[in-house]
This record gives C-alpha cells, structure tokens and sequence, in this order.
C-alpha cells in the first residue's frame, strides 16, 4: 500500500519521516546529509517503498512572510521532482516550530548527547511535519471518539462535591 514521505529539508541534514499504510500515523526514517545528491536519495527510497505523496517543510517565518529559506526549498523540490520524473505529487506544509517541537521531544525522552541529538533531530521534525499534516487531512472527525466512549465504567455519574 502506497505511503507518505514527510522532508524536513535543512542545509545541512535532510530529516525523512514515513507514515505507516493506513496513514494515520509518521514515523522517522532516515536522516541525510544535505550536501551529496539527497534528491537521489530520497527518489530511490520513494520506489523502494512505494511513497505515493511527497510533503515537504516550508520554512515560513514566525509572520507568516516567505524568508530566504523557502526559496532553497523550492529549488530543492523542483530538483526532486525532476529526480522523480514529477511521477510523485509534492506538497508543501507550513513547518514554523517542527524542529522546537522535536527539540522539546527530545528533552523529555531525556536525550542529551549532542551527537544522538544531532542525528534524530531533523527526522523527529519531520514527523511533527507528517503527523501534523495526517491529522489534517482526517479532518475534525479524525481526533473525536464517539460519545459512548465518555461512558467508562469507572465514571462517577455525580459530580464530586468541594469539601469545605
């Protein structure tokens, strides 16, 4: 079954997340080094396990403007498409604090080796991306349990009273 490719595109890491076959969830993949023909890559691994959609990380800046940024990754993704015989759609997603949001993650998880941190980083970002993206597309309805899940048998049927 088909699947989603999230990019997290750097200058200098390249952070790939992957979703699983029902797309409801990312997971990261691999992370690459920006500078050797990443596009190549990415268009092997794409054929490999059958990515039907490609989405990439827009670096939009905290105003919403396009900085200098968001033409590097344009230019990245015409070169990808290229790499791909434009056989894959691409889309572009807002990533305005995916790598904060993976920082955060890794501080719970208790990862503090600069090197570990540095390798996982732009995957995890990548994910934030993904997942973010996959709970678009489900829409509202996607995040809601239906209303006899609220019915647990452990639920008190009377609210509980304020000691004074």
């Amino acid at each position: 079954m088909p699947r989603i490719l999230a990019i997290d595109h750097g200058t200098v890491r390249i952070g790939l997340a992957i979703s699983d076959e029902m797309e409801l969830t990312a997971s990261p993949l691999k992370t690459l080094d920006a500078k050797h023909e990443a596009e190549r890559e990415i268009a092997r691994i794409v054929r490999e396990k059958h990515i039907s959609r490609i989405v990439i990380g827009m670096p939009f800046l905290m105003s919403g403007n396009r900085g200098e940024a968001t033409g590097r990754v344009e230019k990245f993704a015409e070169r990808l498409g290229k790499a791909l015989q434009h056989e894959v759609p691409i889309e572009f997603v807002d990533e305005r604090l995916s790598s904060v949001e993976a920082e955060a993650s890794m501080s719970r998880a208790g990862i503090t080796d600069k090197r570990e941190r540095n390798e996982i980083v732009d995957q995890l970002a990548a994910v934030v991306i993904l997942q973010d993206y996959l709970n678009q597309q489900r829409g509202p309805a996607g995040f809601l349990l239906p209303d006899e899940a609220y019915d647990l048998e452990w639920t008190p049927n009377e609210p509980k009273r304020r000691r004074k």
